[in-house]
């Protein structure tokens, strides 16, 4: 076979390859979209403002007048983290009210008050949950009864305003931390933890044993129909965000208000986990194929000595978190936003500087490729992201935060690109780059541990930032040889995912 045969065999096997996975993003997009949508079908879901806060009201078409839940969500969350909640309960009748604390999702309102005190931030998203519980009661359709459901940083806050609210009959708390509990309130008590989470299901069993010593994980003590109940449950198999997906955790939920209102739920649970890493996965695995549709680049760039790739990101791993620790960052009403995207722009454009002074070239901008990348990251994956998993599409006043934050990222995730070949260099390689950064990062908390704890929660997302968009990143970056279009974008991509997760605040 001659040369001019092979090449065209090539060409036909990778036009194969790209019509299988065409195809096979297409199916898993659409699988997780029709399950999704089944879920919501016979709900009525509809917005409503309580002051400033932003609501949604869910509830199964023609149900009977019913107890409300209102439903909270945990740091840096918003409405869209519980809707797995949400669904199960309206599907079961009950009148399930989400809504985005003040500084999450979508309020527009700040965040504000000493994080540290009781009577600080912690009094007034109490209030908040007041406001959003009298707005549900005066909704037509209620019969009066209301319980309270909250993950994480919400679980505190709903456990002392069910103390302080006479008229919560029965606290869900999900991956539950709290100091308020006693021997007795608040009053039926259910205390659902993951699997994974160690340290939480200690102390569920310490609040559960508050009301018998004698207790154990699983059991009910008291009677929840009389309203002297409490039980600490562990869901299997999942750790802080997933137990939000765990069918056992949303049953256990069900189940606990049922036994409280004296109903009867019957059915599956909204299952919504599974469906949405289909569509996803689908929308990953759609950015192969259609990254092919771009114009084709140059060769792939030469590959980097191991000794200038280790210059490029040791040295600025080691030396942005110490210069960085006499800085004065607060200019953004962002947690921690400020300080990260300052970190981002050192350590980007010491890397970039690192790689030119070595004589890495950098080559073209593909312009088209950054554009359509960044839209793609955006509003197709963050898109799906919105409507299914956490607010993604920003409020007016995250704008600038995201302009912000693009100044630092967009030098950092350049960096990145470059050093890792436009998605062209092994493995490793891109392990070790990435691994560099998360690990200036975590140096810059250790030095700082007081006002950079925050931090710590942003790991994971950018861990999770670099295995999906990066996936979606070097798709683009090998199609046109240009590393500068896939830094680019993944900056922006990455700007506009910090801008609208973290939790905007009040200066000072």
């Amino acid at each position: 076979m001659d040369a001019a045969a092979r090449r065209r065999d090539a060409i036909g096997l990778r036009g194969a390859a790209l019509l299988a996975a065409a195809l096979a993003g297409l199916a898993l997009c659409v699988a997780g979209l029709w399950r999704l949508e089944a879920e919501r079908m016979g709900i009525s879901i509809t917005p409503l403002q309580a002051g400033s806060t932003p609501v949604t009201v869910y509830r199964r078409d023609g149900a009977a007048a019913s107890p409300v839940v209102v439903i909270a969500h945990g740091f840096a969350g918003s409405r869209q983290f519980m809707e797995a909640y949400t669904l199960t309960l309206a599907r079961a009748g009950y009148v399930a009210v989400s809504f985005d604390f003040e500084g999450h999702g979508r309020n527009p309102t700040p965040m504000s008050g000493d994080v540290t005190r009781i009577d600080g931030t912690t009094r007034k998203l109490m209030s908040e949950i007041g406001r959003v519980t009298d707005a549900a009661l005066s909704l037509p359709g209620n019969d009066g009864r209301v319980a309270l459901l909250g993950h994480s940083m919400a679980s505190d806050i709903i456990v002392r305003q069910a103390l302080a609210d006479p008229r919560i009959r029965a606290t869900v708390a999900i991956s539950m931390f709290s100091e308020a509990v006693t021997p007795s309130a608040p009053r039926n008590l259910l205390i659902i933890t993951g699997e994974w989470e160690t340290a939480l299901r200690r102390d569920a069993l310490r609040n559960l044993r508050l009301a018998d010593p004698a207790a154990r994980e699983g059991d009910t003590v008291g009677d929840p129909a009389d309203n002297g109940g409490r039980r600490a449950v562990v869901a299997p198999g999942v750790e802080h965000v997933s137990v939000l997906y765990s069918t056992t955790a949303l049953r256990e939920a069900r189940d606990w208000l049922d036994r409280v209102f004296g109903r009867t739920s019957s059915g599956p649970v909204a299952a919504t986990g599974g469906p949405i890493a289909l569509l996803l996965a689908g929308i990953v695995l759609l950015a192969w194929p259609l990254a092919a549709l771009l114009p084709k680049g140059d060769a792939p760039p030469p590959s980097i000595p191991p000794r200038q790739l280790a210059i490029a990101t040791l040295v600025p791993a080691a030396v942005t978190p110490v210069v960085l620790r006499f800085v004065d960052t607060h200019f953004l009403p962002v947690l921690v936003a400020d300080y990260l995207a300052v970190h981002l722009f050192v350590y980007g454009a010491l890397s970039l500087s690192l790689l030119r002074m070595q004589g890495v070239r950098f080559g073209r901008v593909a312009r088209l490729a950054a554009l359509v990348l960044a839209a793609y990251g955006i509003f197709g994956f963050g898109g799906a992201l919105d409507r299914y998993v956490a607010s993604f599409m920003p409020i007016a006043a995250r704008l600038p935060v995201i302009a912000a934050i693009a100044v630092g990222a967009v030098p950092c995730m350049l960096a990145d690109s470059i050093a890792n070949q436009g998605g062209h260099a092994a493995l490793w390689r891109t392990v070790w780059i990435r691994t560099a950064l998360l690990a200036s990062l975590g140096g810059a908390v250790a030095l700082d541990f007081r006002r950079l704890f925050f931090l710590l929660i942003i790991v994971p997302v950018i861990v999770l930032f670099f295995v999906v968009f990066g996936l979606i990143g070097g798709c683009v970056g090998r199609r046109t040889g240009s590393p500068m279009a896939e830094g680019i974008g993944l900056g922006l991509i990455l700007a506009w995912s910090l801008g609208v997760s973290f939790p905007m605040v009040l200066p000072g």
